[in-house]
């Protein structure tokens, strides 16, 4: 896909139209990465963080609590 970069007040930018951010899983406000590589390529990468069910972060936490119950204690 080629895309244009345009002047936005006094920055530059490029467009993403919507079938460009329904491709990516983006949408406006999501935080990116970019990075520069030699040679000049570019990267853009979603900071995106990875989604658990409510039931698996219960488990991991009493899971975490279990095998540190006594730091817990020290610490309360």
């Amino acid at each position: 896909m080629i895309k244009t970069i345009s002047k936005i007040g006094n920055s530059h930018g490029i467009i993403f139209d919507s079938t460009l951010l329904q491709l990516a899983h983006l949408q406006p406000g999501d935080e990116v990465n970019l990075e520069v590589h030699p040679g000049g390529t570019i990267t853009i990468t979603p900071m995106k963080g990875a989604e658990i069910s409510a039931a698996t972060a219960a488990e991991a936490a009493k899971r975490i609590i279990g095998k540190n119950h006594e730091l817990f204690r020290r610490l309360s």
